[in-house]
């Protein structure tokens, strides 16, 4: 109990005093928690749907078997053949896109004859609505003969499908899909249920699945469940025996795991991101909180005096910490759900663009989310306000009676400071220097941490310096009020550095992204201009995605080809494969065309028609720059490849800089990738206008010859219009982290500034009495406010230049791959800092007005 009453009137009292001020801190505690939170939520929901239609009509199957490039039928029947009691079930899955909604939704073919007792009460017993079929799956055990005749004329029909009820179709309404280049018209023959209402799949007939793709003979996975005689291990090395080299068997849902684990990257990548207004918001709780101990230093005293113990001081100060974390999760937690509404939106985009088709599902407020905001809420204002606490216990009565004490032993330690701040820099450049463990770059990030706390460390020296060299220019300058301003600043040292080093912390980061993204940009369009040699490019309609690769019919291709206002056509081939467990681009090009006249750089230096010479006819390779990253494969190694039923070994001749694969690619001749998976249909088609002729003419003509497809033309300026929007959509989530963390920061000064004016009432009320007027006050605190704003501006600028380099050549280049040439965005570095300047002034008004509105006569008798 009376510990309750030293918190209440030693810690409650004053806060409730200064509402603005304390709900100031809890807001920007707030909003650090809630960014945490959101991104956490918007990553589960981002990445955790990956092919959940397509698991959810898996079934219990324990095995899959899988092969680049399609698996023949032939191996079902030698699956069938063994003897042993497996359950088979081949599948066919690729994306349609319906037309009238513009949605890209998984497309399974099953055999559902087969499958029907264990898909069949999945499906709704519904005609055609004109009484021609039955909706529901065939039976073998039903008595009625009639009703499973007239199901399999339905399966026989290739316009039938089936749909998630999440679509809102019934039975017998029509639906076009856009399958590869052309589009159909089908009809739904039944509806299932969704395993939850943000998924939903097109399921059809496997031999209508493969006369829709063109996929004859071949089928894209075959499930597998055994029985309990062996272990799954022991059965996996059973089936792996009669199969050819190059296809492969593995537990069931392998694949969805390998994906999840590459969107590993990217999600802790944001969760990092977004812990940065969580360390703005520390800055600001430790300020808070010495604040409060040197503004009540002679209570402390007083109370020593009286007898309290220092434990119970030390838990008085960490119980107002406390009530800072838990109201600001508290507050966090309706915050941080309605964040992540946004969020997924951007994530999920992210996801679709550079990893692999995804559809977000549900955004989940479970217990475990909340109880993730009240630790990181409660954790942070508990770990950031021990220091300060700790030094309230430790302070003698006699201590506590000097005021300045505290000032006087930041200005005696800002040396010291200096020299730990220049060791824990050179600590940094060690860390930035280690190479990446389990694929990430940890001590990349433990090297930005070290920079974080040198900086923090060398602020006393660094605001003591300038405020000193600039207060007498600042009074020369400005007046009497700036001299007073500085110097205010330079006195209470302590409590700037904390201030600035919040600001500046904010900055740091804000600038360094920004300097990563507009070099990677940069980066990115040179690229696209070496890359894009051809005049017009020719893909399927619909919407593109990671993984997602629709073919081109080859009669369009050839009639393309001869167009008269045609030069050349390059036939691009792209399959997703996997090595070494990680998603890989392999592509075929064909190198009959004017492809060797890019530009691209590869890392021997050779130009592109010498290397692209010896990929001809041959089993030479060139990979990208990501690849090499990935697996640690240099020019000269062999890789080995398993495609379509072979296993085969291949050179690598080369490396070439690319940006359009996190995952990596692999590229060879279009007809070294024939001979392994001999499909022929391309996937892109890249038009070379013959001389004299225009792009836009050659357009209409393909578009004329392309009636019946459903096609896509673009110039290559419209393809680097439309990278360019799809990377700033990219790192829009990016922007928008930082931006909070900056909104943090500049709470948190409006906050502190509130907190000086009220602890030097006397001193602002003295400079009344003798005659300063409002005006004049009002200018010393909004000075005081631009000086802070500058000071973090200036230290901010130097730190996010040093992160910078560490996020471009150190994180990026470990977590992708990808080699970024440096770039100064000025333009938006200059806006962006001239703004969080305005905006730390303007933050000064509010504690202006204050400082204005104190009474000089009640000020000085209060004292």
């Amino acid at each position: 109990m009376p510990r309750l009453r030293l918190f209440y009137r030693l810690m409650l009292r004053p806060l409730f005093r200064e509402p603005v001020r304390t709900a100031l801190t809890v807001l920007a505690v707030a909003l650090g928690v809630a960014v945490v939170l959101a991104i956490d939520l918007a990553g589960n929901a981002a990445t955790g749907s990956f092919h959940s239609s397509m698991e959810t009509l898996s079934g219990d199957n324990d095995l899959e078997i899988t092969a680049s490039g399609g698996i023949p039928e032939s191996i079902v029947g030698t699956l069938i053949k063994l003897p042993y009691n497996l359950r088979i079930s081949p599948r066919i899955e690729d994306f349609a896109f319906v037309t009238e909604t513009k949605q890209s939704l998984p497309l399974i073919g099953l055999d559902l004859v087969a499958e029907s007792n264990t898909f069949g009460t999945q499906f709704s017993q519904a005609g055609d609505g004109e009484g021609n079929c039955a909706g529901s799956l065939p039976n073998p055990s039903t008595s009625r003969q009639s009703t499973s005749a007239d199901a399999l004329s339905c399966l026989n029909n290739p316009s039938s499908i089936w749909i998630g009820s999440s679509l809102s179709r019934r039975p017998g309404d029509h639906l076009q899909l856009l399958i590869n280049d052309e589009a159909r018209d089908y009809i739904v023959r039944g509806v299932y249920p969704d395993s939850n209402g943000n998924e939903a799949a097109i399921v059809m007939d496997l031999a209508a699945a493969q006369r829709a793709l063109s996929r004859f003979g071949r089928v894209d996975r075959i499930l597998i469940k055994t029985p309990s005689s062996f272990s799954v291990e022991e059965w996996q090395q059973r089936i792996r025996s009669v199969l050819p080299s190059g296809v492969d068997v593995r537990p069931q849902g392998t694949g969805t795991e390998e994906n999840r684990r590459m969107l590993a990257a990217f999600g802790w990548n944001l969760r990092l991101l977004s812990c940065i207004s969580l360390v703005v918001g520390a800055f600001l709780i430790y300020n808070t909180i010495s604040v409060s101990v040197v503004r009540r230093r002679p209570e402390i005293g007083i109370l020593r005096a009286l007898g309290a113990s220092r434990a119970a001081i030390l838990s008085a100060f960490l119980s107002e910490a406390v009530s800072f974390g838990l109201a600001g999760a508290l507050l966090a937690i309706p915050f941080g759900r309605i964040m992540a509404n946004g969020a997924v939106k951007l994530m999920g985009a992210t996801v679709n663009s550079l990893y692999v088709s995804s559809r977000p599902g549900p955004i989940e407020l479970t217990p475990a989310a909340v109880a993730l905001a009240l630790i990181l809420g409660i954790g942070v204002a508990v770990a950031s306000a021990f220091f300060p606490a700790r030094e309230a216990s430790l302070v003698s009565p006699v201590q506590a009676m000097a005021r300045a004490r505290r000032e006087y032993e930041s200005r005696v330690h800002k040396t010291r400071d200096l020299y730990i701040a220049l060791l824990l820099g050179v600590a940094a450049a060690a860390a930035s220097r280690v190479p990446p463990i389990a694929g990430k770059p940890f001590f990349g990030y433990f090297a930005c941490i070290l920079l974080i706390a040198a900086a923090a460390l060398a602020m006393p020296a660094f605001v003591a310096l300038l405020s000193t060299a600039s207060s007498r220019w600042l009074g020369h300058q400005f007046g009497a009020e700036a001299l007073l301003a500085s110097r205010s600043l330079a006195a209470s040292l302590r409590r700037t550095s904390v201030l600035v080093a919040a600001l500046s912390t904010a900055i740091a980061m804000m600038v360094s992204v920004g300097i990563m993204v507009g070099s990677f940009r940069e980066t990115v369009i040179t690229w696209m201009n070496d890359q894009l040699p051809a005049d017009l490019y020719v893909r399927p309609a619909g919407n593109p995605s990671a993984g997602h690769h629709p073919t081109i019919s080859l009669d369009l291709a050839a009639t393309i080809a001869e167009l008269p206002g045609v030069a050349a056509v390059d036939r691009l081939r792209a399959y997703e494969i996997r090595y070494e467990g990680l998603p890989v681009m392999l592509s075929g090009v064909d190198l009959s065309t004017r492809r060797a006249e890019l530009r691209s750089g590869f890392f021997s230096g050779r130009s592109p028609a010498e290397v692209f010479a010896k990929l001809r006819d041959s089993n030479n390779v060139i990979v990208s720059e990501p690849f090499t990253s990935k697996h640690q494969v240099s020019i000269g190694e062999t890789i080995t490849l398993s495609l379509g039923e072979a296993r085969a070994n291949f050179r690598v001749i080369d490396v070439y800089y690319d940006y359009s694969s996190e995952g990596g690619e692999i590229l060879m001749d279009r007809n070294t990738l024939l001979r392994y998976l001999p499909d022929p249909a391309p996937t892109n088609l890249a038009v070379y206008v013959a001389p004299g002729i225009s792009p836009e003419t050659v357009r209409r003509e393909i578009f004329q010859v392309a009636a019946g497809h459903r096609i896509l033309i673009a110039s290559n300026r419209e393809i680097r219009a439309q990278a360019v929007r799809i990377f700033d959509r990219t790192f829009a989530i990016t922007y928008a982290l930082e931006a909070i963390a900056v909104l943090v920061a500049v709470m948190g000064i409006a906050g502190a500034l509130l907190a000086l004016v009220v602890d030097r009432r006397r001193e602002l009320g003295l400079l009344r009495f003798l005659g300063a007027a409002s005006s004049q006050i009002r200018k010393l605190i909004l000075v005081e406010a631009g000086l802070l704003g500058l000071l973090a501006n200036l230290a901010g600028a130097a730190l996010g230049f040093l992160l910078s380099l560490i996020l471009i050549f150190v994180i990026n280049k470990q977590s992708f791959g990808w080699t970024i040439r440096f770039h100064w965005p000025v333009a938006i570095l200059l806006g962006a800092l001239t703004f969080v300047y305005a905006a730390t002034v303007l933050a000064g008004i509010y504690p202006a007005s204050v400082a204005v509105s104190l009474n000089p006569l009640e000020v000085l008798h209060e004292e």
